[in-house]
């Protein structure tokens, strides 16, 4: 095997994996929007990770049964600083696969998913067909 073929096979499991990613997020944002349960949010810590200058929020809310969930947003939750309020959507039987509940960030995720999928595609096709 070359380390071109080594290259394009990784590319197509990374874009594989992107687009699988992206397909079971659309999955649980579908099920969220219709037997999802709703509740208020709030920002109350701010994770670093060492040599990183962004940081993870971690919101937490409180389920039905009155227990306090704390999650962290399965993405880069920009704008969202200590105390900022949120809604909230999750499965009652899971309810640390939260989510944030806006509009911008139902589809940043699924979108940024997908774009990856296709170019990771695409580096694998331009490897092929430049050779």
């Amino acid at each position: 095997m070359t380390g071109e073929t080594i290259g394009v096979g990784l590319a197509v499991l990374v874009g594989l994996v992107s687009l699988w990613a992206g397909a079971r997020e659309a999955r649980l944002q579908i099920r969220l929007s219709r037997s999802g349960l709703h509740a208020a949010g709030v920002v109350v810590d701010q994770e670093h990770e060492p040599g990183d200058d962004s940081s993870t929020p971690v919101i937490e809310f409180t389920d039905r049964q009155g227990r306090p969930v704390r999650f962290r947003p399965p993405m880069m939750a920009t704008g969202l600083s200590l105390g900022t309020q949120v809604p909230v959507a999750y499965l009652p039987e899971r309810p640390r696969s939260a989510r944030v509940f806006t509009r911008k960030y139902r589809l940043y995720r699924i979108v940024g998913l997908f774009f990856g999928a296709m170019l990771w595609f695409g580096v694998a096709a331009g490897v092929v067909f430049t050779h």
